[in-house]
């Protein structure tokens, strides 16, 4: 008999900057490029079916609507109760990629397709029914109602069309890493959902990162930006600097992406030989409680124990331990992957001290 392994709550993170606190104040008002559009609910969902309008499957699987709730928004639209506006983002190939919304995209997709059956015990005239149970009027009303679109013109910078987004919502909040699933559907969303779900990287992080906010998936979409783009390209933008690998990862061979995966494997199995239940904290030294998960550490640590086989991190991790506590005594490295962790200066900083720690351990 098996046992299934069980993990705590997601836990504070720390380690992880301030990008998510950032203003609209940071852009010139000249380049958020945005155009409304109106279209019929028939329209839009033939666009669908075309792939020009992209709905995201993984957000709709695990954010989807009760069925009465859906069942009440084709209540609305048959009684002509004005709907509020669909936000999309255009990509670089002119599809529209549809972010707020996805709930209601989905619930019309749903009835026109007769997988709905309303749940609306109090309109006996629509109780029960099907889209192909209505009567001919009912359908056009469906198919006919007009949607208000707002596009994020694809020129405008990564970190404007989040805030706009995380501004914009209006159903569940979304993070900035499910925003980022939206955007960039493709083999680099799989790959970082297929990584999460992982028994290797549950037991790594201690089950301390949020599955429903995709913090998990963020985590791992931060070990491929450090490990696949130069550092020198980092400039201070975090939410630039995960998306541009997310683009080049859509691009990469299937080969190239599992070389990718293997590495990233390593470098959670390396760090769970060294650490065991400590690994990317700041207190691994204890047998105690461990302290919360930092995310500037899993930068470096998962990126840096990647090059190395495991048995001779087994045979260094005394001296892996006793380099890093040294480290740990720099004010600077503390600052580093403290506060103001997305500052150049010190992403930058704390690489090379790293890296200047691993080859003293793994090169005398």
């Amino acid at each position: 008999m098996t046992t299934k392994t069980t993990y705590n709550e997601p836990e504070e993170i720390e380690g992880l900057g301030k990008d998510e606190d950032s203003s609209l104040g940071d852009y010139p008002i000249d380049t958020l490029l945005i155009r409304n559009e109106s279209r019929t609910v028939h329209d839009v969902l033939r666009r669908i079916e075309k792939g020009s309008f992209v709905m995201d499957p993984d957000f709709q699987r695990d954010f989807i609507w009760p069925d009465d709730k859906q069942s009440k928004l084709i209540e609305s639209v048959l009684m002509r109760i004005p709907l509020p506006v669909f936000y999309l983002a255009e990509d670089e190939k002119g599809r529209m990629v549809i972010v707020d919304g996805l709930q209601r995209l989905s619930t019309f997709h749903r009835f026109v397709k007769n997988e709905l059956v309303l749940k609306l015990p109090y309109q006996a005239e629509l109780h029960k029914k099907r889209f192909s149970n209505l009567s001919p009027k009912l359908q056009n009303r469906i198919e006919d109602c007009n949607l208000i679109l707002y596009v994020i013109d694809a020129k405008v910078p990564e970190r404007a069309k989040l805030d706009i987004f995380e501004r914009v919502n209006s159903g569940m909040a979304l993070t900035r890493q499910q925003m980022r699933n939206c955007l960039y559907m493709g083999n680099a969303t799989r790959f970082l959902k297929n990584e999460a779900d992982s028994d290797l990287f549950r037991t790594a992080t201690g089950g301390s990162l949020s599955v429903s906010s995709m913090r998990d998936r963020e985590f791992v979409n931060r070990f491929c930006a450090f490990q696949l783009l130069p550092l020198k390209d980092y400039r201070g933008d975090m939410d630039d600097f995960l998306a541009r690998v997310l683009e080049k990862m859509n691009e990469m061979a299937e080969e190239d992406l599992k070389t990718l995966s293997d590495q990233f494997k390593t470098g959670l199995k390396n760090n769970v030989i060294a650490f065991g239940k400590h690994a990317f904290r700041k207190s691994f030294n204890n047998e105690g409680s461990r302290s919360v998960i930092n995310a500037s550490l899993w930068d470096v640590m998962t990126t840096g124990l990647t090059g190395y086989p495991k048995h001779l991190v087994k045979e260094k991790a005394h001296e892996i331990h006793t380099k890093l506590s040294i480290l740990m005594s720099d004010d600077d490295f503390i600052r580093s992957i403290t506060s103001g962790t997305n500052d150049m200066k010190r992403v930058i900083y704390r690489f090379r001290a790293t890296k200047k720690m691993f080859t003293e351990v793994f090169d005398a």
